[in-house]
């Protein structure tokens, strides 16, 4: 019982968090290139196309640090709420780039990658530079900090 209580609550506190910060700190859920889907709007409407290859910039709220995948290459993983309220599992490869340290729940953060669809909200990875130079570079900022 105690248990389906608590993510309602950690979500809520979440939304009123990023909603506070983005109220009282100026952040914007917009991004400067028009090549890239920047708004939860065009979020939304990946998800809803259940798009796969698409390049995504956005900012979000984290609402769960997971465990590191270590099958393959490494990555970091979290989920990360937009302002609309959808949420992305952003998989963040941790032997191209480093890692986004000292990542918590409530942490704001922006990202650029390649989202692909899945039923809970979709997914963003490469959120890295490509050694090979064959796909687009993207990144992960935190607290005035880049990862990529």
């Amino acid at each position: 019982m105690i248990k389906k209580l608590i993510l309602p609550a950690v979500v809520f506190a979440a939304v009123a968090l990023f909603s506070y910060a983005k109220e009282h700190r100026g952040l914007s859920l917009t991004a400067p290139h028009s090549e890239s889907l920047s708004d939860d709007g065009a979020l939304r409407r990946a998800f809803e196309s259940r798009a796969a290859g698409a390049q995504v910039e956005g900012q979000g709220i984290v609402v769960k640090v997971l465990a590191d995948d270590n099958d393959g290459s490494r990555h970091q993983r979290f989920i990360l709420q937009v302002g609309s309220g959808q949420t992305l599992l952003i998989a963040h490869n941790i032997d191209l780039a480093p890692r986004v340290s000292f990542l918590t729940g409530g942490d704001i953060i922006s990202f650029n990658g390649e989202y692909a669809w899945n039923e809970k909200g979709g997914v963003v990875h490469w959120t890295h530079h490509d050694p090979q130079g064959r796909h687009s570079a993207g990144w992960i900022k935190r607290k005035g900090q880049t990862f990529e």
